[in-house]
């Protein structure tokens, strides 16, 4: 049977008796993993292997491991990283650095992950913040003007898809203008089109080619002065689609944040009409979970093509040496941000 046109989350560090039933029953396209599911590897490859086994074998795992502030494996087990604006500090100094520090730093998150059968990362970003904005992006952008953050984002997903990951691009089509952080309440941008098309839509223009993406829970009044990019028709047909180009998985940012209104069901039910091709649902509360089940109908049409042309990009990971990268990393950070 096909996978149902929904990621889900887990609840905890096992998976209870009625997870078991519904990662059976509802076929998720792909899971998603927190914090709360991540004690250490030995756990960690345990609760994946235990969830494909009840999906049937193998399916897309997702988790957020951008380094900084957002990173679901941490120490002791795993290392930190920084955040992407470390990246632009270097590159700032020497692009060429830059681009082989965030290349190299995104190959060894792939290393971690890979490992534990993650298969897919919630990285890169193409957000460009301005002065002002909420700090919910903040440091994790790479920096303050489109083409230097295209450049950077498209290092790190070449990193990542060298390790053998999938680099989702989010949050598409920009939410560092943002003046409030969507997991709390919706933000909504007043900048005319010609702005938007200049900077923050026009960085993720050169990355259109990558394999998955995510959209903002932003409004953008210029365009649809009502709905956020996630259940809009017009945000994803005219400026995801169309001005940006992006033909690949189209899925929404967790549709159980602040930003969205109504009923999980009707935020589930809105994003796949507006032209998201996936719901993510990332709670791991089991009510919500049937809800968005409910609401998602096997992939297929666009959708099914647009995930198994992502799914044959990924690749086997490349030969290297774990150690010299980690120590040429380490250097590569000490020397340049001194």
């Amino acid at each position: 049977m096909a996978p149902r046109a929904f990621i889900s989350g887990l609840s905890g560090l096992t998976l209870t008796a009625d997870e078991r039933v519904f990662l059976r029953e509802a076929r998720p396209w792909g899971l998603i993993l927190f914090k709360r599911n991540i004690e250490d590897k030995f756990q960690v490859t345990d609760l994946i292997g235990e969830a494909l086994h009840e999906l049937g074998g193998e399916a897309p795992v997702l988790v957020d491991q951008e380094g900084g502030r957002v990173q679901r494996l941490g120490p002791p087990h795993w290392p930190a990283y920084p955040p992407g604006a470390a990246y632009g500090r270097i590159y700032d100094r020497d692009p060429d650095a830059g681009l082989a520090a965030a290349r190299l730093g995104a190959r060894l998150i792939a290393a971690d992950l890979i490992e534990l059968g993650i298969n897919v990362d919630c990285l890169p970003l193409a957000d460009v913040p301005v002065a002002g904005a909420d700090r919910v992006i903040g440091d994790r952008a790479y920096g303050e003007t489109p083409a230097k953050v295209a450049a950077i984002a498209g290092a790190v997903a070449e990193g990542l898809a060298e390790g053998g990951v999938l680099p989702v691009l989010k949050h598409i089509p920009g939410h560092g203008r943002a003046n409030a952080d969507s997991h709390l309440k919706l933000p909504v941008v007043h900048a005319d089109r010609a702005t938007l098309e200049a900077t923050d839509f026009a960085a993720f223009r050169p990355l259109k080619r990558l394999p998955l993406a995510m959209t903002a829970h932003v409004v953008f009044t210029a365009i649809d002065p009502v709905r956020p990019a996630t259940t809009s028709a017009t945000m994803i047909g005219e400026v995801i689609r169309g001005f940006i180009g992006f033909d690949g998985l189209l899925m929404g940012d967790d549709i159980s944040m602040g930003a969205l209104s109504g009923s999980i069901a009707e935020r589930a039910r809105a994003s796949l009409a507006a032209g998201c091709d996936l719901v993510l649902h990332c709670n791991g509360k089991m009510d919500e979970m049937r809800a968005v089940a409910a609401e998602a109908p096997e992939l297929a049409g666009d959708g099914k093509r647009r995930a198994e042309v992502a799914l044959a990009v990924r690749k086997s990971p490349s030969g290297i040496d774990l150690a010299a990268a980690r120590r040429e990393f380490a250097a590569m950070m000490t020397e340049r941000m001194a």
